[in-house]
């Protein structure tokens, strides 16, 4: 039995009336839900307002339920005298509660579903960074992945090129790259101009006006997304390029999931071209090193910006990198005006194996996250994502995942296996305890626990274990007590301030010891 006929039947048990949800259909109306001896309505009800109908069965009171999905209530008969019209009053807005909470949940599940290809993608231009030098064959390959998720059967990728100030096709579907001459960067008319120059993306119609550089595209729907690169501070993001998709199998116009999906992953295409550019950089003045650089560097460019989440929390992090690529990361959501999310993460092993489940895991947690408010049921639905590629490469993830609601103060988190969490208030550092172990190591359903929390007082430190486990010269471990002894001198101070005392401790003690791991801090107050 549903939530809603529930909700019906226990209205009849206290009241003595008869209820039932009704749909329009293609012949009339369809019956959602019902109790056992609510009568059938033989015509569409009126759509905006109450309508007392006359059955065999006594008096019904019909009326529209309010929200975006069509559908009537009707309440009546009743097996003692009632006023129909308070007991609309009353139930109505119970209906369309759940009618309006349903709807939520297929969007969710529909978008959620979409956001999946999201991962595929980026799983395809992971392994493209990994193998391709060429620009244009890197391109090409990117463009037919996209191309085939959202059913475009024209598509190009348009790069800039400073030294003529051109957006260049370096790969095209459904045309040739003779039909798409260089565009003008400054060309008032061209929309991969124009998305290019504002880093907006743009849906255009079927029977929307296209300038002559975009004719080769057909005459239906087009959507041109900008290439992005997360280039160092202060550059900040740098636009590479357009992505255009028309021409679709369905005939259909693009949507704004359609937007959203390729907006997404823009970014890791722009990180594809960029990394192909400088691979071939690497590989022209044979400098390997330079090459694992390089690859580290595009790793950290994942990390978000503490400021995605001001004012509402004050964040500071920093991931210190070894020599190679690694597994060490954490990621930051806005959840809502009151509520904060943090992710801390380690993936077991090195090299490009776990900087791959690295990025995967952050693109995936940042989907999740948006959708499922219970931390442990976000991890236990990342875990489920990445079954596949963990088990593949016999890693597993430490995961510390929190959510501080400063509303309700409040902090709820789920943690697998990441030893150092740590709840610190003015007097003392608790421990937040990994109760399950690391995602990959098991399929069970990660528990949440719930502490309170002091708004703008209290706060939240995470940490990976190359800082308690860096070395001086001698061997000798940092360890973790002097880590929060620092940490709770200076508790009244900016995260800012603590996090560099955090590093310049690590930096005092190894010396001049080679660093052997990523140091990971994330520092929040909220």
């Amino acid at each position: 039995m549903s939530d809603l006929a529930r909700a019906l039947t226990g209205f009849r048990g206290a009241v003595g009336c008869e209820a039932a949800v009704w749909t329009p259909a293609p012949e009339g109306l369809a019956l959602e839900v019902r109790t056992s001896r609510a009568p059938a309505l033989e015509a569409v009800p009126a759509e905006s307002s109450e309508q007392l109908i006359q059955t065999t069965q006594g008096e019904v009171l019909v009326a529209p339920v309010p929200g975006p999905r069509r559908a009537w209530l009707s309440l009546g008969p009743c097996r003692t005298e009632s006023n129909l019209h308070e007991l609309m009053r009353f139930f109505l807005p119970v209906v369309a509660h759940y009618l309006q909470s349903a709807l939520e949940v297929e969007h969710a599940a529909t978008e959620l579903a979409e956001r999946y290809e999201e991962i595929n993608l980026l799983y395809t231009i992971s392994e493209i960074l990994g193998r391709t030098v060429s620009l244009e064959e890197a391109a090409q390959t990117i463009l037919t992945e996209v191309s085939e998720t959202v059913g475009a059967r024209r598509a190009s990728i348009l790069v800039y090129d400073p030294g003529s100030n051109t957006l260049r096709t370096v790969a095209a579907l459904g045309t040739t790259l003779a039909d798409l001459p260089p565009v003008d960067a400054d060309d008032p008319t061209s929309i991969s101009a124009a998305v290019f120059r504002t880093q907006h993306p743009v849906l255009l119609a079927p029977d929307g006006a296209r300038a002559a550089q975009e004719a080769a595209y057909g005459q239906g729907a087009l959507l041109s997304v900008p290439i992005m690169w997360t280039a160092p501070s202060p550059a900040g993001a740098q636009p590479l390029g357009v992505v255009n998709l028309a021409d679709r199998r369905s005939g259909q116009p693009f949507t704004a999931g359609d937007q959203k999906l390729i907006a997404a992953i823009a970014t890791q295409i722009g990180t594809a071209i960029q990394n192909t550019r400088l691979v071939r950089a690497s590989l022209e003045q044979q400098r390997l090193s330079q090459e694992m650089q390089v690859a580290h560097d595009l790793q950290m460019k994942l990390l978000p910006d503490a400021s995605l989440v001001a004012p509402q929390a004050t964040v500071s992090a920093r991931v210190v990198p070894a020599e190679s690529v690694g597994g060490d990361f954490y990621n930051l959501f806005r959840l809502d005006p009151a509520r904060t999310g943090v992710v801390i993460g380690d993936v077991s092993g090195h090299g490009y194996q776990a900087a791959l489940i690295m990025a995967l895991s952050m693109s995936a947690a940042a989907i999740h996250s948006q959708r499922i408010a219970d931390p442990g049921e976000m991890l236990h639905a990342l875990a489920t994502t990445l079954r596949d590629e963990l088990e593949t490469t016999e890693m597993f993830i430490s995961m510390f995942y929190g959510v501080v609601d400063r509303g309700a103060g409040e902090l709820l988190f789920a943690n697998t296996g990441h030893p150092h969490a740590f709840h610190c208030s003015k007097e003392f550092c608790e421990r937040l305890v990994a109760s399950d172990p690391p995602l990959g190591m098991d399929d069970q359903r990660p528990s949440t626990t719930r502490r309170a929390w002091t708004a703008g007082e209290d706060l939240l430190v995470l940490f990976t274990d190359g800082i308690p486990d860096s070395r001086n010269e001698h061997g000798q471990r940092l360890g973790e007590q002097v880590v929060l002894d620092v940490i709770r001198e200076n508790h009244a101070a900016t995260p800012d301030f603590i996090r560099d005392r955090v590093l310049d401790l690590v930096e005092q003690h190894c010396g001049g010891a080679p660093q052997r791991d990523d140091l990971t801090i994330v520092v929040l107050r909220s």
